[in-house]
């Protein structure tokens, strides 16, 4: 019985805590962006990064000798890619033109909610009352700490609609991608998703560079590389491997921390101030998605790769066995 359990809870640990290393990667992507771009063309930073985390990508599945993926999973890599790939870093960059990362922090606030209503619709999971209630509180917790701050004012903008599609987008992309990853792995989803948007990354990179040459400081070029290498592309090997082994809806429950770690980042590289109240929101926010850990999803299996087939019934020889013993592989 212990061992059972044991098998049960360590796929759940492991999962959370890549998805734990995968938000503390896509923290840095709204002040990376909004870094980048201040000198580049966002359509070149949305498209480009892409493009470019493109060729290790196929490295990647190159060295892992991957098995190419299946019809049916070309088609829901497609969903993948709309919204990771470029539906997020499309709006984002877009709406960062005129608006600050710390504003952009409040709207991503949704995430962790739109993953798991996508999570149910995709995913088939179930979160019971209390893990709504718990996602809730910390919704509400960071979004009020944001107002109070003075990072929400005014009424809607455009730069509000496209933070709110590419919301949309991303959480439909997450949970999509978390499905996938139980059947071809964290990384090889990722990978996959991007060889696949390169009919359409590289066309508007070359034409972005073509209407507007890219020159960049220092940072802006750093703030490129970071969306390439790490939000595009090793922040998804953490993230979808972690929505695979600990579920999606809860997993993505982490994502309630990422504003307040953008706004610490923001600070570092913007120069925006962090309040002390920053610090007790955080905690209250680790509250929270301790509590969405410690309630039961149910629905589909958090690893599929898992299941076992169940015993036969006594006196009666499992097929498998019967194959075996007469030689067979």
């Amino acid at each position: 019985m212990r061992s059972k359990s044991s098998a049960t809870v360590a796929p759940a640990v492991t999962g959370l805590a890549l998805g734990a290393l995968g938000v503390l990667a896509f923290s840095m992507s709204l002040p990376a962006t909004r870094v980048a771009v201040h000198d580049l063309d966002p359509w070149l930073v949305a498209f480009g990064r892409a493009a470019g985390a493109a060729l290790p990508a196929w490295a990647y599945l190159r060295f892992t000798q991957a098995t190419r993926p299946n019809r049916d999973q070309w088609r829901r890599l497609s969903i993948v890619a709309l919204g990771v790939v470029v539906g997020f870093p499309l709006f984002s960059s877009l709406a960062l033109i005129t608006q600050t990362s710390a504003h952009g922090a409040v709207v991503v606030t949704v995430l962790p909610a739109m993953t798991a209503v996508f999570a149910v619709l995709r995913a088939g999971e179930r979160p019971p009352p209390l893990f709504w209630a718990a996602s809730t509180a910390g919704l509400l917790a960071v979004l009020g700490f944001l107002a109070a701050s003075g990072a929400v004012h005014g009424g809607l903008s455009r730069a509000d609609l496209f933070l709110l599609a590419a919301v949309v987008l991303c959480g439909l992309g997450y949970a999509e991608g978390g499905v996938l990853a139980r059947e071809l792995g964290g990384a090889r989803t990722i990978c996959w998703a991007l060889l696949l948007s390169l009919p359409v990354t590289v066309p508007v990179t070359v034409v972005a560079a073509a209407v507007r040459p890219p020159v960049a400081s220092g940072h802006g070029w750093a703030a490129f590389g970071y969306l390439t290498v790490v939000s595009m592309l090793l922040g998804f090997f953490a993230w979808y491997a972690g929505l695979a082994r600990g579920g999606i809806a809860r997993v993505g429950q982490i994502q309630l921390a990422q504003p307040v770690l953008t706004l610490i980042w923001s600070a570092l590289l913007l120069g925006e101030t962090v309040t002390p109240a920053s610090i007790a929101v955080a905690l209250l926010v680790i509250a929270c998605v301790v509590l969405t850990q410690r309630t039961r999803v149910t629905g589909a299996p958090a690893d599929p790769a898992r299941r076992r087939p169940p015993p036969p019934p006594p006196g009666r020889e499992h097929p498998v066995s019967r194959t075996r013993a007469a030689g067979g592989s």
